[in-house]
């Protein structure tokens, strides 16, 4: 089973950061139980080694959604990570310190952020959200693993870039216009 790796707080994802020019991303949605949840899972396994992903809600709901679940145990990765969080963890003293936020949902991207320490480079992937999806598990899953294709097609255009060169501006404007891909809500 994959493990969609998860980096300590505090002192060990500060080292990390500091060598080879690792960034530390933050998705955040509104809930923060299907979207983000994802889009954490998806950043850490596509981008081991360059990014350290976390997510997080400005109303977390408490649990992930049960679609995103059965979506990351179906792709083989570990779920036991995962948890619905507030972003005001974030904003804690000893919180990872983070280089890239990116909002996944059109409630977050209008919603005011916490101050971040280092002001991160900003940017919106807005998609619809699965977790509004009623029906039957398949069709609620059909909806989850759109939401992951979508997703799946951001990530890889970030991996693409060399975003651990990229100046703060260059690179809102680069996540921005990979926000801007097919399914953009």
């Amino acid at each position: 089973m994959l493990r969609a790796r998860t980096v300590a707080r505090g002192k060990t994802n500060l080292l990390l950061r500091g060598f080879g020019g690792m960034k530390t991303i933050l998705v955040l949605c509104t809930g923060n139980s299907a979207r983000s949840i994802l889009g954490e899972a998806m950043l850490n396994l596509l981008g081991a080694g360059r990014i350290a992903a976390y997510s997080a809600g400005s109303k977390p709901k408490g649990v992930p959604h049960p679609g995103a679940l059965r979506l990351l145990a179906a792709k083989g990765i570990d779920t036991a990570p995962f948890r619905s969080k507030s972003w005001d963890e974030f904003a804690l003293p000893g919180a990872p310190a983070i280089d890239v936020a990116i909002t996944v949902c059109g409630n977050a991207a209008g919603e005011t952020c916490p101050l971040f320490i280092g002001a991160p480079v900003r940017a919106h992937w807005g998609l619809p959200d699965p977790a509004d999806v009623t029906g039957s598990d398949a069709e609620v899953d059909a909806a989850f693993a759109e939401t992951w294709r979508l997703l799946d097609m951001r990530v890889r255009a970030l991996i693409d870039l060399p975003f651990e060169k990229m100046a703060a501006p260059e690179l809102r404007d680069a996540l921005n216009r990979i926000g801007d891909m097919e399914g953009a809500a």
